[in-house]
């Protein structure tokens, strides 16, 4: 049975490089940066040695791919999901939504969707448990946490107009 193996090698001054030798015997190496940066290169079948092809990411574009490779991926908004069949997502409050200024327990969201809002994100605060009185704002980003259709469902509410 096949099993992928990571060597890391440091780079003094520059970050650590990552190797990995897939089962079609192709290499791929990331190095990663020191600020960030990763630069990503796969190395020619036909001599292992020489890169046929390299790509350097931001720190943001790094995120996104590795966010892209995870096995649980369905949406940039997503941040968790469990073999329970629950997620937690981002919700944003648009500045222009009907609910701006009015206070949670208005949506009736949990009501409707089962999803419950576990924490608001607003600008560097994060506030947790939320109570049904809570005021929301424009700006604002709801962490929910539900099955698959209630966070959908909490996203159709959170975006009517």
């Amino acid at each position: 049975m096949y099993t992928p193996r990571l060597r890391a090698t440091p780079l003094p001054g520059i970050g650590v490089q990552y190797d990995l030798m897939t089962r079609e015997q192709r290499h791929l190496s990331v190095v990663a940066h020191r600020d960030g940066a990763r630069t990503v290169s796969v190395y020619r079948a036909d001599d292992p040695d020489s890169c046929a092809q390299s790509l350097r990411l931001t720190s943001a574009e790094a995120a996104s791919l590795i966010d892209a490779l995870k096995p649980s991926h369905h949406s940039p908004s997503l941040l968790y999901t469990t073999d329970l069949g629950l997620i937690a997502e981002r919700i944003e409050i648009a500045a222009t939504s009907r609910w701006n200024g009015r206070v949670l327990g208005e949506t009736r969201m949990r009501t409707e969707t089962g999803a419950s809002v576990v924490a608001v994100l607003r600008r560097a605060e994060a506030i947790p448990s939320p109570t049904p009185d809570f005021r929301l704002a424009g700006g604002d980003t709801l962490i929910v946490v539900g099955t698959r259709e209630g966070v959908d469902g909490a996203a159709a509410i959170l975006g009517r107009e």
